[in-house]
């Protein structure tokens, strides 16, 4: 899955406050920390010296450092596109270039001879300069991208266009990165940020763990907290559904598959759907829904439903005896399993997207939990689907 990365404000919190923040999300799985050079106060040498000591540290949590910058300030600082040499010597790994040089300077600057990465804002119409760095031999552990942040509310992206953005972008091979809210207490950001600072505005309000599922399957290689301190429950949140991609030889389909000549990637990218369980269901159920993978659906469904065929294979060992469901119909976000009232079809995990009729052939699972339809009619034919019981 995509990494994950935080956010910290040296003129706004405690160097010591920051240092333990940066302890904590290394625990949870975090690599990268990102933070704006513009904010610190100083003479050049004391904004060095206050970064170099922040860089040792995330450095000793194992977290690498993004740091934002602006060719007006690299002036300042006495560096510039051909020379970026005091930012290796503070330890820095990443250069992100708020505004760009123009790509002419731009090549020369991924050409640094340190390997600084430097990133790219995304956020802004790139592609014919993402085209030249790739004629010119800029690879892509040298160039990334980069989402703005948004504090003010209403003001981030539209969904449609970082889609598109992210579709022109990924032609090109460089990863990308983006920025979703955490919705702790008493969380700052830059410029008076109190409404979280996401990529995109339709995610602010959303909680945690879903965007970040979101913007994992959309394609997104780097996925920070924008605003601090993101909370311990929040990191655990993502943690639980950070799980390694699972072994395909694993799969207790494997065997069948192979027989089959269907091909099977070698890792399986899952995107987790989680699941409110419904009243009532067996163990057996149960072990359709989380236990046999992997779970797609190979394109030929109708529009009522997203169908996945695996549990059929093992409808042999495992009955699915009926149980009645309540009401006379089946809504939009039910999962359902079909029972051996239909035996050739048992064992299929089914998602209704349009209300169809409760005939008795189908039991009831439980409901996509809240918000999970979002992330639902993102999935496309042949996506492998975790389902996480809450």
């Amino acid at each position: 899955m995509s990494s994950l990365g935080i956010s910290v404000y040296p003129d706004l919190a405690d160097i010591n406050d920051i240092k333990a923040y940066m302890k904590l999300a290394s625990s949870y799985g975090a690599d990268r920390v990102f933070s704006s050079m513009f904010s610190v106060e100083g003479t050049n040498e004391e904004i060095l010296d206050y970064f170099r000591d922040l860089i040792t540290a995330a450095h000793e949590c194992g977290l690498k450092v993004s740091l934002d910058v602006n060719p007006p300030f690299l002036a300042k600082l006495g560096a510039s596109f051909d020379d970026i040499s005091l930012f290796h010597e503070i330890g820095c790994d990443i250069l992100r270039m708020d505004i760009s040089y123009g790509r002419e300077k731009d090549l020369v600057l991924c050409r640094n001879p340190y390997h600084i990465q430097i990133q790219l804002n995304a956020s802004s119409g790139i592609e014919k300069e993402l085209q030249y760095l790739k004629e010119n031999g800029v690879t892509d552990d040298i160039l990334l991208l980069g989402h703005n942040f948004y504090p003010q509310r209403y003001t981030g992206l539209r969904w449609d266009q970082f889609l598109a953005v992210n579709r022109s972008m990924k032609k090109y091979g460089y990863p990308v990165d983006a920025f979703i809210a955490s919705h702790a207490e008493d969380t700052h950001g830059v410029w008076d940020a109190k409404d979280g600072l996401p990529s995109v505005e339709r995610m602010r309000d959303m909680n945690c763990d879903l965007a970040y599922r979101i913007m994992d399957h959309t394609g997104i290689n780097n996925i920070f907290f924008g605003n601090a301190f993101a909370s311990e429950e929040e990191f655990e949140a993502i943690r639980r559904i950070r799980k390694p991609e699972r072994k395909a030889s694993d799969s207790p389909l494997y065997g069948l598959m192979k027989q089959f000549g269907l091909p099977m990637p070698e890792k399986l990218k899952e995107t987790v759907l989680k699941i409110e369980c419904a009243p009532g269901v067996t163990e057996e159920e149960m072990f359709y829904l989380t236990d046999v993978w992997p779970q797609t659906d190979f394109g030929d469904s109708s529009e009522w439903i997203w169908r996945s065929r695996a549990g059929r294979f093992l409808n042999s060992t495992h009955p699915v005896p009926f149980r009645r469901a309540k009401g006379a119909m089946f809504e939009r976000g039910d999962v359902v399993i079909v029972n051996d009232s239909y035996r050739h079809y048992a064992g299929e995990i089914q998602i209704v997207r349009m209300p169809i009729r409760n005939d008795g052939q189908r039991n009831l699972l439980g409901r996509l939990a809240e918000g999970e339809k979002d992330l639902f009619e993102l999935i496309e034919d042949g996506t492998f689907v975790r389902f996480m019981p809450v």
